[in-house]
């Protein structure tokens, strides 16, 4: 069956979620009205629950607005100002991104694992004066050549009970961390500070958050994306996966990255359902808070899967109401993906969406999943398989450079215009981003990645891009020259491996362990090199350049 031409009023694949139009109609305005309208709705309703703490709806509201007037009261904050939230998931991590889009600000959404030379990139480029962090952070916070002006700083266990029947990951164990004399203030005393904000006047294209991505260039670039792509994704997976009041959500993906900012928190707020925080990924937790608070939505990682059904003693009640599972980053194994299906009755719907796009482009259809693929275009998302040299679009089957629109696309890069000469192009009148990932669509719609056009190695669903690693590594003094490629990990799906020439004067005497354990000290931890190889020279191309691909080839026919 051939697959026609997709029309601005048809859905992408014949196996379309039935009962579903495929245009998707938003309200315009803040997408702070999400928590506003839930709230109102039902301000008694859990919105938040965290070892064993309930938020209500109308706390996390109360909590948002009097953060948001102290953004704007205290530290100036205004309008298209950016905040930083560098925190792991938990209670105040939602409050700070709501209580910013209220402020009519931008997020700046960072990992926690980020080391100090990462963070002083987001800090300069974005322009933050004020950051939000986790308690854990002051120490490389105040060691930061370019500190913001306000830091709040909030301590995870403060949100949890006194008494816990949970165990706590060791990050909340903490005892409370000494602020600074400067700048620093707790995020329980800026609530308290019962400062009231402004209305709110920000709209549909003006900017709300501003996720880093990296690329084929050593340094990260700020996607620029505006409230309408917020509120697009967030209710277009609420909607896709049939999200509502009743409905309870994980939120153990974490909420720094756009899949589980907009899957598990954006959706979620918008149907006024319950979230389930995890600080620190635990197996061991999974099956009592599902059983006890009725999980019927699960966002994982496919590594987080392996985990949790290699436990010895998993309950198998954990998953009576749960009702879809679904993840994307990296495949999920098919056997593992037929044991769920056979012992539980769930089918793996994975999905695809970037930075870019501020997470989902493509979901599978619930009722249809199909192993290892991506899905099928979602509410007003077009996609075409391109030749990469050309961009002339390829017939079903033949594979090419995937490119997506739609109204999830980012407005651009934050201050790297010359960037978005090469990420998107205009084909039949519609700007198209092109995703740099070769992939092709079946008779039926439905897309499947098999390769890159970029340098990028995925770590349990963690994109690592060699450019950054490589500029981190120069930074030690004895890396002569270095070029990092990805190696096959049976958890990880991918590690990074770095190819070193030493310094003469370094040779035999620096190890591989003192290259691995310098990265730890600049790179978060998953971008660490879990092998490093000492090498007299690397490759080259016919320009001069390392020839990484001649590495990767290499370590390929090893495998």
């Amino acid at each position: 069956m051939s697959l026609p031409r997709m029309t601005d009023a048809s859905p992408s694949s014949p196996f379309w979620p039935p009962g579903l139009d495929f245009h998707l109609p938003v309200a315009p305005g803040n997408a702070f009205h999400n928590l506003l309208n839930a709230a109102r709705r039902d301000p008694s309703h859990p919105a938040l629950l965290y070892y064993g703490a309930v938020t209500s709806y109308g706390k996390l509201l109360a909590d948002a607005e009097a953060l948001a007037g102290y953004l704007q009261n205290r530290c100036g904050v205004r309008k298209g100002d950016r905040v930083l939230i560098d925190m792991q998931n938990c209670p105040q991590f939602v409050t700070a991104f709501q209580a910013v889009l209220r402020a009519d600000a931008v997020v700046v959404p960072v990992n926690p694992m980020n080391m100090a030379a990462e963070l002083e990139h987001y800090i300069a480029d974005s322009g933050a004066s004020v950051a939000i962090i986790g308690d854990e952070l002051v120490e490389r916070f105040a060691s930061l050549a370019n500190l913001p002006e306000h830091v709040i700083v909030a301590r995870y266990a403060d949100a949890a009970p006194v008494e816990c029947k949970y165990q706590l990951p060791e990050v909340m164990l903490r005892a409370p961390e000494e602020l600074p004399a400067n700048r620093f203030i707790r995020f329980d005393d800026a609530i308290a500070a019962g400062e009231q904000p402004s209305a709110m006047t920000a709209g549909d294209d003006d900017l709300a958050v501003m996720p880093y991505t990296s690329g084929t260039t050593g340094h990260p670039k700020g996607c620029m994306q505006p409230h309408r792509s917020l509120k697009f994704t967030a209710v277009a997976q609420a909607i896709w996966y049939g999200f509502d009041h009743n409905s309870v959500l994980t939120a153990f993906m974490p909420l720094f990255h756009v899949a589980g900012m907009q899957a598990s928190m954006g959706g979620g707020l918008y149907a006024g359902a319950t979230l389930l925080l995890l600080t620190r990924w635990n197996r061991d937790l999974v099956a009592p808070l599902f059983i006890e608070h009725g999980v019927t939505f699960w966002s994982a990682a496919p590594t987080m899967i392996v985990d949790v059904m290699a436990g010895d003693q998993f309950d198998e009640r954990a998953f009576e109401k749960l009702t879809v599972l679904t993840g994307g980053g990296s495949s999920m194994p098919t056997a593992l993906a037929e044991q769920l299906e056979r012992r539980y009755g769930l089918r793996f719907c994975e999905g695809y969406g970037l930075s870019e796009t501020m997470s989902a482009t493509h979901i599978n259809p619930t009722a249809r999943p199909k192993p290892q693929c991506l899905g099928i275009p979602i509410f007003d998302t077009y996609s075409l398989i391109v030749k990469p040299e050309t961009t002339e679009e390829l017939p079903n089957g033949e594979v090419g450079e995937l490119l997506i629109a739609g109204p999830q696309l980012m407005r651009g890069y934050w201050n790297h215009p010359e960037a978005d000469r090469d990420a998107f192009v205009t084909i039949g009148g519609r700007r198209y981003l092109r995703t740099g990932d070769m992939a092709y669509r079946d008779d039926e719609g439905y897309y499947f990645i098999v390769d890159r056009l970029k340098r990028m190695i995925n770590v349990s669903g963690y994109k690592v891009w060699p450019a950054e690693c490589e500029a981190l590594l120069y930074r030690h003094p004895d890396v002569q020259e270095c070029c990092v490629i990805a190696v096959s990990d049976p958890y990880r799906g991918e590690s990074v491996k770095a190819f070193v020439t030493l310094r003469p004067q370094a040779r035999g005497r620096i190890s591989e362990d003192d290259i691995i354990s310098f990265a730890r000290g600049v790179m978060a931890a998953y971008k660490v090199p879990r092998a490093v190889a000492f090498v007299d020279q690397l490759p080259r191309s016919g320009s001069n350049k390392i020839d990484w691909r001649k590495l990767q080839e290499q370590e390929q026919a090893r495998a």
